[in-house]
């Protein structure tokens, strides 16, 4: 399996009583849709689903699923800290129809060794045998440091539908390392929005971000500039986009500030799970404001 553009890390829309709001994701994935992202990854950290029960979590598969339609390719996230509610995950992910599976490491009783990391991956991929499986590597959220091209290196002997990783780290030479791999055997999907053009030119033609939900189109055009030579362009893009992203980060990132955004384009996807906390009223209008001089509305539709 490839995948090739932009695929976005939704947010997971809650209601005022804290429920999920299943009736917001058909809104979600068209907006993805009009705005060509070739796909959505769910119930990952942007869509807060560790903080989500598992029986909450099929449900926002189930329903990404059937808003997906052809265009939109569903990798759900199952990572989780018991393996047996990860196998449960990906096993409902494939009988949906997903297009994919990723995990992110247990991030509580961490592995200290590559070869543990990937029993647990194998164990997990081995769930759902049908569906490319993807390592979602993110040692700022779960604090290990195992290299991702080290973790392909055990497990491409280990995990039979291994189909690459989602890289969410500041280590290019290591993202390079996974694209590089057996003569680019695997899929090495993009993960820190801010260094998306870094990633493009060391090997990336696949990125996956939260930021995509709400400004595809300025990613796009840095995609689309660096694949035609045109670096000054893509430069240019890309400082825009991190103009965005200094706001996003200033006022508390994701998922709380990124929610923010969304409401800004019309798409309400409620608060955040404890013991996150959303954007006070006053706060909203300042990120708002900061946005509008940030160009936020050029970068969102140009």
């Amino acid at each position: 399996m490839r995948i090739k553009g932009l695929v976005a890390a939704p947010f997971t829309p809650f209601s005022a009583d804290g429920k999920v709001n299943s009736a917001m994701i058909e809104k979600l994935a068209y907006s993805l849709t009009a705005n060509r992202v070739a796909g959505a990854f769910v119930c990952g950290t942007t869509g807060e689903g560790v903080s989500m029960t598992v029986s909450e979590r099929k449900l926002v598969a189930e329903h990404w699923q059937s808003c997906a339609g052809r265009q939109l390719k569903i990798i759900v996230h199952v990572g989780h800290t018991a393996v047996e509610d990860s196998r449960a995950l990906a096993a409902h992910a494939q009988m949906i129809g997903a297009a994919a599976v990723g995990c992110m490491a247990p991030y509580c009783f961490k592995p200290s060794e590559v070869e543990d990391l990937v029993d647990f991956c194998a164990q997990v991929a081995a769930a759902a045998p049908e569906l490319p499986f993807y390592y979602y590597h993110i040692p700022c959220v779960t604090g290990v440091k195992i290299a991702a091209s080290a973790f392909l290196e055990v497990a491409v002997e280990r995990i039979p539908n291994l189909a690459g990783v989602k890289f969410t780290d500041e280590n290019l030479m290591d993202f390079a390392e996974c694209v590089n791999f057996d003569n680019g055997r695997f899929d090495a999907l993009f993960g820190r929005d801010e260094m998306l053009l870094a990633g493009l030119a060391v090997g990336a033609q696949g990125a996956i971000g939260s930021t995509y939900n709400y400004a595809a189109p300025v990613f796009l055009e840095i995609m689309r500039a660096f694949a035609a030579g045109d670096l000054k362009a893509a430069r240019l893009a890309q400082a825009q986009a991190n103009a965005m992203i200094k706001v996003l980060i200033r006022y508390g990132g994701m998922p709380p500030a990124g929610k923010a955004f969304m409401n800004l384009i019309g798409l309400d996807c409620g608060g955040c799970r404890r013991p996150l906390r959303e954007l006070s009223v006053a706060q909203f209008e300042e990120l708002r404001q900061a946005a509008d001089a940030a160009g936020f509305r050029q970068i969102a539709s140009r």
